[in-house]
């Protein structure tokens, strides 16, 4: 007979003790730990009984054909690698009211409607709730199957008696498994449910949707071994206040990362947005400083985004005040201080925002040169020729370094009606460099830079 006994397990970081402590020894995190009942089995029995294959050398190794199975949504696809493989694990991320339902339930519509069975099992509404959702996104058919259970073993049963053909979770924190006592949602029930969710869907090579929500970090809520069981790990981002959301693949093992889809929030569901450079410029201000346009590069997709800059006079004592919306704030700091010390720019006593239009959060260190020109822009109070692109990033000595896939993005330029071109100096050497349609500038560093712009 199996035994039990108690154990506190901290929510953050899934640290064990036998004990309850206030402060968490791993992740420093006050207050975190719960109890849980931990089963001991009594004999040693395995817990796979299947039987392990022999070691082959890998020019044996037969590949696996991707069957992809597209879900009629192009930008999911386009992050997925090009449509959900069989057999995958999906794990979909993402603020609360984020759009997350909207999606899946969506592309499960268009997949019923094309004859596959799928079973959609909510953990959080009930079926009438789920039906208004699909009435509104025209999502109805006879081969989407509504199911509402939390314990994964009734779960299991429902695939063994309907045997699906795609299957959808929502969400992973509001399942159970019968083997643990804690409450849904605990680190050991997430990495429990996600286990043998796992082991089911490769038995039956059944593609799987996962839902997950994420905690105030950012991060999927649950253990971080959640994102090393699944197959894929996607972050559905964007604000509140934006029509437009980004679905961004952080972990693909059928495919590149990191890749992004954009979609618009519609009455009717989400819109996907083919051309996102478009709209991201859609509004930009004419003859006005503060404002630069940059040539970024996410997954295999080229985007232009429009960096805007506010430079004010501080009217606080003390420490100015310095934001980013969109841009890690402590690379604007950096850049803030390349500014003050290689040109000379007094900024110490100005408050500074950087914002990137449209809503979208970009890291690519190919946006430096973009950001202290709309900065530099805004200070000056001299607008930027509204025909420029800028491209580069800026070393600590204040030179400009040379950007990946510098080709592709003066292509996107080109096609978007721009004239002209700021690229590090050292993209001379490339012999493939467009020059047709656009014209290219050359500079070493960020004073050679603002010789040209302004």
């Amino acid at each position: 007979m199996a035994k039990t006994r108690t154990i506190f397990i901290c929510q953050e970081c899934g640290h064990q003790v036998s004990k309850w402590l206030g402060k968490c020894p791993e992740c420093n995190s006050w207050n975190s730990f719960s109890e849980e009942r931990q089963l001991q089995p009594s004999s040693s029995k395995s817990r796979n009984n299947f039987e392990s294959s022999a070691p082959l050398t890998i020019t044996e190794v037969q590949p696996v054909q991707e069957n992809r199975m597209m879900t009629g949504i192009g930008e999911f696809d386009r992050v997925l690698g090009g449509g959900m493989v069989k057999g995958s694990l999906i794990l979909i991320g993402g603020e609360p009211g984020i759009g997350k339902s909207t999606l899946t339930l969506q592309s499960m519509g268009h997949l019923s409607k094309q004859g596959k069975k799928v079973l959609y099992v909510s953990g959080e509404e009930s079926g009438s709730q789920i039906k208004l959702r699909a009435e509104r996104l025209d999502a109805l058919s006879e081969n989407l199957l509504i199911c509402s259970e939390i314990c994964v073993e009734g779960i299991i049963q429902w695939i063994e008696k309907i045997r699906p053909e795609v299957l959808v979770l929502d969400s992973v924190q509001t399942f159970y498994t019968e083997d643990l006592q804690s409450a849904p949602g605990s680190i050991g029930q997430v990495r429990e449910v996600a286990f043998k969710i796992f082991q089911e869907i490769k038995r039956r090579n059944l593609p799987t949707l996962l839902i997950g929500h994420i905690n105030k970090d950012g991060a999927i809520a649950g253990p971080k071994s959640l994102e090393h069981i699944v197959d894929t790990v996607v972050y559905f981002e964007g604000e509140q206040g934006h029509a437009y959301r980004a679905l961004r693949a952080i972990k693909n093992r059928f495919g590149p990362t990191p890749e992004i889809g954009v979609f618009k929030m519609a009455p009717t569901g989400l819109i996907p947005v083919e051309n996102p450079s478009e709209w991201f410029l859609a509004e930009r201000p004419e003859d006005s400083s503060g404002s630069a346009i940059v040539a970024t590069l996410e997954g295999s997709r080229t985007l232009l985004v429009e960096v805007q800059a506010l430079v004010s006079t501080s009217s606080s004592i003390g420490m100015p005040r310095r934001m980013a919306t969109g841009f890690d704030h402590n690379r604007m700091s950096l850049l803030i201080a390349i500014m003050e010390k290689r040109l000379g720019m007094n900024l110490q006593g100005e408050d500074i925002f950087v914002n990137l239009a449209g809503g979208i959060k970009i890291t690519e260190p190919a946006l430096d040169l973009g950001v202290a020109a709309a900065i530099a822009s805004s200070f000056q109070d001299r607008p930027i020729d509204a025909e420029l692109v800028l491209l580069g990033e800026i070393g600590l000595t204040g030179e400009v370094r040379t950007v990946m896939q510098l080709e592709a993005r003066l292509i996107e330029a080109r096609r978007l009606g721009f004239k002209r071109c700021i690229v590090p100096h050292s993209a001379k050497k490339l012999k493939t460099l467009l020059t047709d349609g656009i014209e290219i500038s050359f500079a070493k560093n960020l004073t050679e830079v603002f010789e040209q712009i302004f």
